[in-house]
């Protein structure tokens, strides 16, 4: 990861090659909210954690700037912890392997967890920044965004002074949008006739490879679904007198699949 110390802005990278040292799934963000508070402390900031996880630290306007209005940068601590298959990482205690590849930065097998590293990184950027003039800054860090919001749930009332936030959690660098996207879980389930399986060959037929994505921001770019590929290529199958044993795909609801497996029993003519 040093390679991500030599670029600009030096402040913000700083942060993110920092964040990415530090294990930080959804639900296991103890270790990174433990050094993000030391860090604040030693900077002398107002900083305190609410019984849900939540971080907000308070930098004091400068001088002259007193009388302006508060502002709330606000992103989330947690990550989403996606490695494909034939890469052994534990998001609960192994860092990101981040590296530079050209004009991006990434990760080596996983996801890079710049959703939302990177606008954390601008968050203590701005708080270690000793030139920028501003009014009172209050920055807001919350937990668990990526699997239920419980953060965003869980803020206690009457902690945010300021009067206008920002959100660092979206897509487009000098963009302000205003208005956020939503979610909907579906659960389905549906009878399963067992049959014998003593005849024929076991295969495993997998899709892998594929780039994956956000299921809110990439959705719209026309990027392959594992699961729908390999169900698709079942389909085809089925003339063949395939019959399925397993099927798997993907591990996030939040995540376009990359991978999905299924083990087929086929007729050994």
């Amino acid at each position: 990861m040093a390679q991500l110390s030599s670029l600009s802005p030096k402040l913000i990278w700083h942060f993110f090659e920092q964040i990415c040292s530090i294990p930080h799934p959804s639900k296991h963000e103890a270790k990174l909210s433990a050094w993000i508070i030391q860090w604040a402390q030693g900077e002398g900031l107002a900083v305190k954690q609410d019984k849900v996880g939540n971080i907000i630290i308070k930098k004091p306007a400068t001088p002259g700037m007193e009388n302006r209005k508060a502002v709330v940068l606000q992103a989330h601590i947690d990550m989403v912890p996606q490695a494909n298959a034939d890469t052994k990482h534990d998001f609960a205690t192994d860092p990101i392997d981040a590296y530079v590849d050209g004009e991006w930065v990434t990760a080596r097998g996983t996801t890079l967890g710049a959703d939302n590293g990177i606008g954390m990184a601008g968050c203590l950027a701005v708080l270690a920044d000793k030139t920028i003039k501003h009014g009172p800054l209050e920055v807001l860090l919350t937990t668990d965004e990526e699997t239920g919001m419980t953060g965003a749930f869980g803020l206690e009332a009457g902690w945010l002074e300021g009067e206008i936030l920002l959100n660092t959690d979206s897509e487009e660098d000098g963009e302000v949008y205003m208005g956020c996207a939503g979610g909907v879980d579906a659960n389905i389930r549906f009878p399963l006739e067992l049959v014998d399986a003593s005849e024929g060959e076991a295969f495993e037929l997998a899709v892998k490879g594929l780039r994956g994505g956000h299921s809110g921001c990439d959705i719209h770019r026309g990027r392959g679904n594992a699961n729908k590929l390999l169900v698709r290529l079942l389909k085809a199958a089925e003339p063949m007198g395939v019959r399925l044993a397993e099927i798997h795909g993907g591990t996030l609801r939040n995540a376009i699949p990359r991978e999905a497996r299924a083990t087929l029993l086929v007729p050994a003519a």
